[in-house]
């Protein structure tokens, strides 16, 4: 792995880490540099050939012997390691999933400014450099790809393309798409001629999602769990959409609301608005820890649009530089009706919950806390599970808190809306709907990696128990073939709601939302298995 990059006195060096933890960081120096903020790894990417691998797991566990001062920090970093034992070693996803190979290809990080635009354009024409040997190492790994998987992940594969800078030197520019070209092409023959079978199986998937949350996983209990909470939603969604409209089917209801959505040039405008009263809402609660920062709200980049919207930049290490909340328009190949179809997943009736999920108090509120941390294993090493599970327990929290009404005083009239009314209840039937599409993708993953079920059921199942259809419900079931543990937002939120409960009958009078939401957001993202621990610390 190199380490020629660039660095700046602004940022903590990696060079300071704990051995034990750089070890670890040097197995991910994209996550590090995207989610943590580590630019000592600008322009360094991850050996992925078997050989890498390999080589990087033995320093790992060389240094894993050292231990940490602090209890939680010990069973944090832990799980992180014991996680990528399981995904490199055991289950060898790097032989498996492109996208592991894409996102160390991805340049679309160096466009946010963290730092003067002549050091990062210097960061991203070294990380450019570094794409034939990529792409040679992901030919050479890349043997198990199976066929769903391989046609899910084509439209990323493609796009991490688009972010080759066009003022390039011919040569390097021919040299880069040669070789993104080559993996494009590797891709598409697993999509035609891969194994047809992208299943996990029972025991895989509840090591996949346990092992790094330092949490044992009953697959059984948890589908249970998915199912109780979906007949809760939808109860909810029925009580919602009879307020509206009494007498009038509920997802019949929810499907004519989702229809009301922005134009595709509006929709970032509108996003904006509802960040704005979102924060606004959030600071005024006093809810999180940190309510300051620059948050802006952008269009994705090429190689990301495989999410329909997401949170990027802002880590502990990084400082106070912007963060984008990123959306994804539609395609322009798409016809009208697809383009329409898409737009519902930004609704006026979805779009203020996505915001809330997105900005505040959910992923840009939880790393705008954590840039408070001390511990250098608690801001580097963040559990997707915590991550997400806390911005949608945020959409909940805040309709218990009364955002919709909030939000329904400040919006009468405003142009975004189109005229539409918005109320209370327009957040509430929202906030329904987003749980919803969460849920399902917990019991789709579940479905498709224990029970045999495939990309096609998969789809029927969202558009069975969520108002979306076509290419918004196929791209929610694809993605599970690549991203198994997606049902990470459900599990999560239900882990942060039953340790909430636990600590209201611990503190008794002396409970808040505030006092709670900082004792667990001090943990930064901890695994899910170690939650329990802010209780003890709060």
């Amino acid at each position: 792995m190199s380490h020629e990059s660039p660095r700046s006195p602004q940022y903590r060096q990696i060079d300071a880490l704990p051995r034990r933890l750089r070890a670890l960081t040097d197995l991910v120096p994209g996550t590090m540099r995207e989610g943590v903020g580590m630019h000592d790894y600008d322009g360094v990417v991850a050996d992925l050939s078997p050989g890498g691998v390999e080589a990087g797991m033995r320093r790992l566990d060389t240094e894993a012997v050292r231990a940490y001062g602090d209890p939680h920090d010990e069973a944090h970093a832990t799980a992180f390691e014991d996680g990528l034992r399981l995904s490199n070693l055991q289950l060898e996803e790097y032989r498996s999933n492109p996208l592991l190979h894409v996102s160390e290809m991805d340049l679309s990080g160096y466009d946010r400014e963290y730092a003067p635009r002549e050091q990062r354009e210097r960061a991203k024409r070294e990380h450019l450099r570094h794409w034939p040997r990529l792409v040679e190492n992901a030919l050479t790994s890349l043997d198990r790809v199976p066929a769903p998987v391989a046609r899910s992940l084509m439209g990323a594969v493609e796009g991490v393309g688009a972010d080759v800078p066009a003022d390039l030197p011919p040569q390097e520019k021919e040299t880069a798409l040669a070789a993104h070209a080559r993996l494009v092409a590797h891709v598409r023959e697993a999509a035609e001629n891969g194994p047809a079978e992208a299943t996990l199986g029972a025991d895989r998937l509840a090591r996949l999602m346990g092992v790094p949350e330092a949490a044992d996983v009953d697959l059984a209990a948890l589908a249970r769990r998915a199912d109780e909470e979906r007949d809760r939603l939808l109860d909810g969604l029925g009580e919602a959409a009879a307020r509206l409209e009494p007498g009038r089917d509920a997802m019949d209801l929810t499907r004519e609301l989702t229809a009301r959505h922005p134009s595709a040039d509006r929709v970032l405008d509108a996003a904006r608005e509802w960040t704005r009263l979102a924060r606004d809402f959030t600071a005024e609660r006093g809810l999180v820890p940190d309510d300051t920062g620059d948050c802006r709200v952008e269009e994705s980049p090429e190689s990301q649009r495989w999410a329909t919207a997401m949170m990027a930049g802002g880590g502990p290490w990084e400082g106070d530089t912007p963060s984008y909340y990123y959306i994804t328009p539609p395609q322009p190949t798409w016809s009208p009706q697809e383009s329409a179809e898409w737009l519902e997943m930004f609704s006026h009736t979805t779009l203020p919950a996505v915001s809330v999920h997105e900005v505040a108090p959910g992923h840009f509120s939880h790393w705008r806390s954590m840039h408070a941390l001390e511990s250098p294993v608690r801001a580097a090493l963040h559990s997707m599970t915590f991550a997400e599970g806390w911005a949608h327990y945020a959409e909940e929290m805040l309709l218990e808190e009364g955002f919709g009404a909030y939000a329904a005083e400040r919006v009468a009239g405003a142009g975004f809306l189109d005229g539409h009314d918005w109320t209370p209840t327009h957040y509430e039937i929202g906030v329904y709907v987003e749980a919803l599409i969460r849920v399902t993708r917990l019991s789709v993953a579940i479905a498709m990696h224990t029970g045999g079920a495939n990309v096609a059921e998969g789809a029927a199942r969202f558009e069975a128990d969520t108002p979306l259809r076509g290419p918004a419900a196929l791209s929610e079931a694809r993605r599970a073939t690549f991203d198994p543990t997606y049902g990470r937002y459900t599990w999560g939120k239900l882990e942060i709601l039953e340790v909430r409960e636990r600590a209201r009958r611990a503190w008794g009078e002396g409970f808040s939302l505030a006092r709670f939401h900082r004792a667990l957001l001090a943990l930064g993202s901890p695994p899910i298995g170690l939650l329990g621990n802010a209780l003890e610390r709060g």
